[in-house]
């Protein structure tokens, strides 16, 4: 090709033009909402999170009739507890009366047509803030971390959530939560990976929105992925797919849109990402109270995940951006 014969600006000069070429496209039906819900009797701001809530369970109900108005297909629910019901080993986290069970079943009972995905992880449950429990020397210990995750995915599952999604990191929970799943009989329960889960900075809003920092001066990089590995990623994913997932997960999204390139390109699963919480709070930062502004932001970011390679994308502006799509 060479100008003037070809001129790329040609199908670039008018919207219709625009519209009719474009490589990527967005639909509500590429979005999922991530939910915080309390055991409060009312919704709480999270100042780190502009717009986003805890949000009480009448709340929690309203935004979920509200995706299904926006054709939003799915909710992932995450869960904000008291300090009291939080112990070294996450014990809340296997109650088939509390709180992510009972909000399940609420509902799929009023609105059994949405998606419900729910986290597999013990750190909203520990007091110390990690994805596991504890040894002698202060060290996660995977092993039993994985038997409890697995219980924990059956109990989800038997509450009504249609995908459960561990989040861990732990190596060997995807195998151990679908044999439990299968011997429960629960064979049609869909497991989403969080495969490639890197440690990152970017999930300090979240961890504020659960009380989830966590304690004694220890971080997660001994269970989540280094930032600067790629490759790595891949042999999760596969590691996952062979142990039964059947949806892996990017997450952050817009620092590794390489590795959801590769895991898309590469890989025959759908690959979902997560525009994390500080993702979120860095577009409205940008934006800087204008409207218009945090629009255009938020509509170019997701797309930008999309065209990376995404089939879906959790993201805080999920209600915000399908009225647009």
């Amino acid at each position: 090709m060479k100008y003037p014969q070809t001129r790329m600006r040609r199908l670039r000069g008018e919207d219709f033009v625009r519209r009719l070429v474009a490589e990527t496209r967005l639909s509500p039906d590429d979005l999922i909402l991530p939910l915080f819900v309390h055991c409060e009797k009312q919704s709480a701001d999270i100042p780190q999170m502009p717009g986003a809530r805890r949000l009480c369970a009448d709340d929690l109900l309203r935004e979920c009739e509200n995706a299904l108005r926006l054709r939003i297909p799915a909710v992932a629910l995450f869960p904000a507890l008291p300090a009291e019901k939080k112990d070294a080993d996450g014990s809340e986290a296997l109650n088939p009366e509390g709180l992510i069970p009972q909000t399940l079943a609420a509902i799929k009972k009023r609105f059994p047509q949405l998606g419900a995905v729910a986290d597999v992880a013990l750190d909203p449950y520990t007091s110390h803030g990690h994805d596991g429990v504890l040894n002698e020397k202060g060290e996660v210990e995977n092993d039993k971390t994985v038997a409890l995750l697995a219980r924990q995915a059956v109990l989800l599952a038997q509450a009504g959530a249609d995908i459960v999604a561990p989040s861990d990191m732990m190596d060997g929970r995807i195998g151990a939560a679908r044999a439990a799943l299968e011997k429960a009989g629960l064979q049609n329960a869909k497991i989403l990976s969080y495969a490639a889960k890197y440690a990152s900075a970017f999930y300090a809003p979240f961890r504020a929105a659960l009380g989830s920092a966590q304690k004694g001066g220890l971080d997660k990089r001994g269970y989540q992925m280094n930032p600067a590995n790629r490759r790595e990623a891949l042999a999760e994913m596969r590691m996952d797919l062979e142990e039964g997932a059947d949806i892996l997960m990017v997450k952050p999204a817009m620092p590794y849109l390489d590795v959801v390139r590769d895991a898309a390109s590469n890989l025959d699963a759908p690959v979902f990402a997560y525009q994390v919480s500080g993702e979120y709070a860095m577009l409205h930062l940008l934006a800087g109270g204008d409207e218009n502004s945090l629009r255009e932001l938020m509509l170019e970011s997701i797309l930008s995940i999309k065209r990376a390679g995404a089939r879906a994308v959790l993201t805080y502006f999920a209600p915000q951006a399908a009225p647009l799509l």
